[in-house]
């Protein structure tokens, strides 16, 4: 009898443990953001009208997106567009961060319309 009870013991265990251990599912559900965007052609330097050949897009995010991307984008650049104080940048492969101190967060990323790639959305 006293076996009985401390199999049933591991057992209760085992299936409390078992469930403890099973997630919920993440919902990864979308939310709000705040931003603009500028359709363009040339470059960003010296952009442009967008034309029926060339046609690009950059995209700028700020507030709590930006700071969660700026976030996820370590570490910081060395060389900086500016050298103002308290100023931040961080850059990935055509997506660039920075903080602002008078301002807060923006993030810029942009496409070439007419292939779909992704290509810078930020120049200094």
């Amino acid at each position: 009898m006293k076996n009985i009870l401390i199999l049933l013991s591991l057992a209760t265990g085992l299936v409390s443990h078992a469930s403890a251990a099973e997630k919920e599912p993440w919902e990864g559900p979308y939310k709000p953001l705040k931003g603009e965007y500028l359709v363009y052609s040339g470059t960003l330097g010296e952009r442009q009208p967008p034309t029926r050949n060339d046609s690009k897009v950059s995209i700028r995010v700020e507030g709590k997106v930006a700071k969660d991307l700026f976030d996820a984008m370590h570490p910081d650049e060395k060389n900086k567009c500016t050298t103002e104080p308290g100023y931040r940048e961080r850059n990935k492969d055509g997506v660039s961060c920075f903080y602002y101190p008078d301002s807060g967060y923006a993030c810029y990323f942009g496409f070439d319309l007419r292939t779909g790639k992704s290509i810078g959305g930020a120049s200094c």
